[in-house]
């Protein structure tokens, strides 16, 4: 059976279980998975599904979001913003109100990012098509007119 490339995650979970100091039965006895297919999982022969994957962060203790990156169902920026709402959603100090506006500006300030780095690119990309034509048409001859 060939192994699939699920970006390390049986790597990171046999390391995550031995600190954890769990035996292979033990780990899948508390996820609720069988025996051989956590084994399959941890030698990269097995694509756990998102599910699977939180029962074993849950058992771990470990972020369900970390192991979605590893097994490539979340890319990095996904993660950090889902930690980031957990946070403060998490957060006993502060009032349901509090966190729903503390969010909304999270969201504003995600958004005017974006639009800057887009925004950027754009120039950045069109600059770069000006340099490649011979220049900004600034040395271009002017048309006739009449």
């Amino acid at each position: 059976m060939a192994s699939l490339n699920v970006g390390n995650l049986g790597e990171y979970l046999r390391e995550q279980r031995r600190t954890a100091q769990l035996s292979l039965r033990q780990l899948a006895e508390a996820a609720g998975v069988s025996n051989p297919y956590l084994s399959q999982i941890e030698r990269g022969l097995r694509k756990p599904s998102a599910e699977v994957l939180q029962q074993v962060a849950k058992a771990l203790r470990i972020s369900a979001e970390t192991l979605y990156v590893r097994a490539g169902i979340l890319d990095e920026k996904e993660r950090e913003e889902l930690e980031t709402r957990a946070v403060v959603l998490a957060d006993p100090s502060i009032n349901e109100r509090q966190k729903q506006v503390l969010l909304q500006i999270y969201d504003s300030f995600r958004k005017e990012n974006a639009a800057e780095a887009a925004a950027a690119s754009a120039a950045a990309s069109a600059s770069a098509a000006a340099a490649a034509n011979g220049g900004d048409g600034a040395d271009a001859p002017a048309a006739d007119t009449l």
